[in-house]
């Protein structure tokens, strides 16, 4: 009987690590569907707010340093998620900007 035991033991243990294996494979796969779906969702809306940002204030001729630093945040936010391109060019022309002093 302990043979026939240790027998099953040693069928049966490999067929369940290799299927809980593969589970966790496959959950992990999962995941990094999942968080690679989000980093690209999040970088596309910050290079909405970008492009609103960079349009709003070259129209204007000047930037608020509270939107200023937004913008410098949200770049950062945006190249950190392998975005870049178009929107360095146009980090490159807000930081030409004058900042607007605040009236008193």
């Amino acid at each position: 009987m302990e043979n026939f035991l240790l027998e099953t033991y040693s069928i049966a243990l490999p067929i369940v690590l290799t299927t809980l294996m593969g589970y966790i494979v496959w959950l992990l796969k999962k995941q990094k569907k999942d968080r690679d779906a989000n980093s690209k969702g999040t970088m596309l809306l910050l290079r909405v707010q970008l492009i609103e940002y960079h349009d709003k204030y070259m129209m204007l001729g000047d930037i608020p340093s509270y939107a200023y630093e937004n913008f410098m945040e949200m770049y950062d936010a945006y190249h950190t998620l392998s975005g870049n391109g178009m929107i360095t060019k146009m980090m490159h022309e807000i930081e030409e900007l004058h900042l607007k002093k605040k009236e008193v």
